[in-house]
C-alpha cells in the first residue's frame, strides 16, 4: 500500500490517476466505488452502516471506506458523491428527513462532514436520484433527456430527469412515485392508504402473497413460483406490474416523458413483472399517443454509487481519467 495520501488533490507532480468516489448509504450497509471518467469501477467495497449510532459514526464509516479504497488502488480521489436514503437538501448538503432506522440523521450536514474528513468536494443526493443519474450517464438511459426512474425494493422510490437534468421540485422531493394514492385500499408503510407501494414493493408482494396463501416467502422466492406457473404468485406480480405501468403512464402524461427505467431488487424479477407492464401500456398508454418505453436498469448493484460518482465528477477539481 502506498504511504501517500489516498484522497485530496495530490501533491504537485503526483502522477497518480485522479478518480471520483461514489458512496451508497443505506440503513444496513454503506457501499462505495472508485470510478474513472467512463464509469469503469476501479475498486469497490462495503461496510456495515452504524445507522443507530448517529450521523458522525456514519460519516466516519463512509469516509474510512473511501480512504481505504483509495489507498489500496493507489489513486487520488478528487471528489466524492453520495446517494443517501431520506429527503436531501442538495444545496445545503444535509439530510432533511429520514426513516426511524437512522438515529440523528435528519439535519445532519453530511456533505460538510465528509468533506472535512476527506479534504475534497462532496455532493449528496437522494439515493434514488443517484440511481437515475447513474443510468443516465452510463446505463439504460444514456443519451436520453426526459426519464422517470423507479426503484422497486423494500419500498418504492422515484426520480425524474427533465431536459437532461435532475428535477428536484420546490422542496427537493420530486419523484416520490411510491406514495401517490389510488392504487388499492391497503395501508401503506407511511400510514396512508392505497399508495403504489402497497402493491409494487418487495415487502408488499410478500404481504399480498401471504394474504392469498398463508405462506410467508420473500419476493425472490415468490418470483420463482411465478416462473413455475403458480397462480397466486403470478397474480401478485401481475398486480405489481400493472400498478407500475399505470404510475409510469400517469407520470409520462403529466411530464411528456418517453422512457422509464426500473431498478431495485425487484428488477431482478423483470421476466415476471414485464408481461403485466406491457399489457397495461397497451390499454392505458399516455394520452399523447407517443410510445412509452419501460425498461430494466442495467448497472446492477453499483448503480447508486456510480450515480453518486457521476454527480461528483461535475465538481472534481481535476480531470477524471
Amino acid at each position: 500500500m502506498s504511504d501517500r495520501a489516498p484522497w485530496g488533490h495530490g501533491a504537485p507532480g503526483d502522477a497518480r490517476a485522479r478518480v471520483t468516489a461514489g458512496i451508497d448509504i443505506g440503513g444496513t450497509k454503506i457501499s462505495a466505488v472508485l470510478a474513472d471518467g467512463a464509469g469503469g469501477v476501479l475498486a469497490r467495497g462495503t461496510v456495515p452502516a452504524p445507522a443507530r449510532e448517529g450521523g458522525p459514526a456514519m460519516a466516519d464509516a463512509a469516509s474510512g471506506l473511501v480512504a481505504r479504497l483509495g489507498a489500496e488502488a493507489d489513486v487520488v480521489v478528487a471528489a466524492v458523491g453520495v446517494g443517501a436514503a431520506g429527503v436531501i437538501d442538495q444545496a445545503a448538503g444535509r439530510v432533511v428527513a429520514a426513516s426511524a432506522t437512522f438515529a440523528d440523521w435528519a439535519g445532519y450536514p453530511l456533505a460538510q462532514e465528509l468533506s472535512a474528513r476527506l479534504g475534497v468536494p462532496v455532493r449528496i443526493e437522494n439515493d434514488v436520484n443517484a440511481f437515475l443519474l447513474g443510468e443516465l450517464r452510463w446505463g439504460a438511459a444514456a443519451g436520453e433527456a426526459n426519464v422517470l426512474g423507479v426503484m422497486l425494493g423494500t419500498g418504492v422510490g422515484g426520480a425524474i430527469v427533465l431536459d437532461g437534468e435532475l428535477h428536484h421540485g420546490a422542496n427537493g422531493a420530486a419523484g416520490e412515485i411510491g406514495h401517490i394514492p389510488g392504487f388499492s385500499d391497503l395501508l401503506c408503510t407511511c400510514g396512508q392508504i392505497g399508495h403504489l407501494e402497497t402493491l409494487a414493493s418487495g415487502t408488499s408482494i410478500a404481504l399480498r402473497y401471504a394474504e392469498r396463501t398463508g405462506e410467508t416467502l420473500s419476493a425472490p422466492e415468490i418470483a420463482e413460483r411465478a416462473r413455475a406457473d403458480e397462480p397466486a404468485a403470478i397474480e401478485v406480480f401481475a398486480a405489481a406490474g400493472r400498478a407500475v405501468a399505470l404510475a409510469a403512464s400517469i407520470t409520462a402524461s403529466l411530464l411528456d416523458l418517453d422512457l422509464v427505467v426500473v431498478g431495485g431488487g425487484l428488477a431482478n424479477a423483470w421476466d415476471v413483472l414485464e408481461p403485466a407492464i406491457l399489457r397495461t401500456l397497451r390499454t392505458d398508454a399516455p394520452v399523447s399517443g407517443f410510445p412509452l418505453r419501460v425498461v430494466p436498469a442495467v448497472l446492477d448493484g453499483d448503480v447508486v454509487a456510480l450515480g453518486a460518482a457521476a454527480l461528483a465528477a461535475a465538481t472534481a477539481p481535476y480531470a477524471i481519467v
